[in-house]
């Protein structure tokens, strides 16, 4: 459970340096990642259709 507690930490410390030194580059990859997401619902919601037809 402290390995998680730990990981955690560091993740949140990694994220958190990344948006206060480049906070350009940081909404770079958000946008990347919710682009991501959406890609891959918009792929789940084609293969259902196809599913259903």
């Amino acid at each position: 459970m402290q390995i998680k507690k730990i990981a955690l930490y560091i993740l949140v410390t990694f994220v958190l340096y990344t948006i206060i030194t480049s906070p350009k580059r940081a909404a770079d990859l958000v946008h990347v990642g919710f682009e991501g997401i959406s890609s891959a619902a918009k792929g789940v919601g084609n293969f259902m259709t196809e599913l259903v037809n």
